[in-house]
């Protein structure tokens, strides 16, 4: 009797520890959900990344790709530090918040997004009245001047600019945040006396007919990292596989969307995400009149620790962040390597 159940029990547990074990395995097969926190497209492609068929060829195996909308960065860290997002598309001026002010000291930069300023490719420009009088950074002295948000990479560039030329905030001028499709109705209407104008919006027909640039964000800081994707460590180290898989789906995407041979196409998808008219799109989306993407997603650090540099200049942040220890750009040569 003690035989036969002791046999009974030896093959219930069996069952069931072959079950279980089927039951990993089946979960390790899944696909890995990596959700991507964006603000603005088409400066960023993570909604329309994959809308053309084929271009995400991992895409269901090893991994899902969930777009998040967030709206501005600090959002997106919160995100990254609560576990709701996988990736956060920060910049020059947010990753020292999310590494310093956030603890997350396990962030790491792991593929490029869009810089601004690289040659041939389009600047932000510090734009005037054409008939001001204002012709040099001096002459902006008591002035009022808009930028988008304090603290944004535009609003460090402007102050870069000025303090190069003497110009202290407060003391020299004062800011206004003013959101970027408002900014010509508040120079034309006289009520700030010097904008910023980012791409798109500094391409309005109405403004560059009534509008002279002053200085650019390219004159100021040299090229800016505007934007790359970040991970953190833990996540890169339990699925490598997966998100190395992701970035090769990435960089064939940026690549599509780059070739002037699909541009027709891929006005029509940012016209379709966007809700614009095409002709609003054609002359600049993935043209040298739009922000530069990497055709292989790597980022420049050196660029990005100038950045960042600048912004502890001017007192943004109180230490020195060393980017290169915070950066994981073997994933994405990897991913790169595959494609040759």
């Amino acid at each position: 009797m003690y035989r036969k159940n002791s046999h009974s029990a030896f093959v219930l547990v069996a069952t069931l520890a072959a079950a279980l074990l089927f039951s990993a395995n089946a979960r390790s097969d899944e696909p890995v959900k990596i959700r991507a926190g964006w603000v603005v497209t088409p400066a960023s492609l993570i909604p329309i990344l994959f809308a053309k068929k084929g271009l995400s060829k991992h895409e269901g195996k090893s991994y899902d790709f969930e777009p998040v909308f967030v709206g501005a960065s600090p959002p997106m860290i919160t995100g990254l530090a609560a576990g709701d997002l996988e990736i956060a598309a920060l910049g020059f001026s947010s990753f020292p918040f999310a590494v310093q002010n956030a603890g997350l000291s396990d962030l790491r930069i792991i593929a490029d997004e869009t810089q601004n300023g690289y040659p041939g490719y389009a600047t932000t420009l510090y734009m005037v009245l054409k008939n001001s009088p204002f012709k040099s950074a001096e002459d902006l002295k008591d002035k009022t001047l808009a930028v988008n948000a304090l603290g944004a990479g535009v609003d460090i560039g402007m102050r870069a600019f000025l303090l190069k030329h003497g110009m202290q905030y407060q003391r020299d001028y004062n800011l206004v945040e003013v959101p970027f499709p408002s900014m010509k109705a508040m120079l034309m209407d006289g009520k700030v006396s010097l904008i910023t104008g980012a791409v798109p919006f500094m391409y309005d027909p109405e403004l560059q007919a009534n509008a002279r640039t002053l200085f650019t964000l390219t004159d100021a800081l040299g090229g800016t990292e505007l934007s790359f994707w970040t991970m953190r460590a833990g996540f890169i180290a339990k699925h490598r596989a997966a998100v190395v898989d992701l970035l090769e789906d990435t960089v064939r995407a940026y690549r599509w969307y780059a070739d002037p041979a699909n541009h027709d196409e891929a006005v029509d998808i940012v016209a379709r995400q966007t809700k614009l008219p095409r002709e609003k799109l054609d002359a600049w989306v993935f043209t040298a009149k739009d922000n530069y993407r990497d055709p292989n997603g790597v980022p420049d650090l050196a660029e990005l620790q100038r950045n960042i540099d600048a912004e502890k200049q001017l007192g943004f942040i109180k230490t020195d962040l060393e980017v290169a220890k915070y950066a994981d750009l073997s994933l994405v040569k990897e991913a790169d390597q595959r494609l040759k």
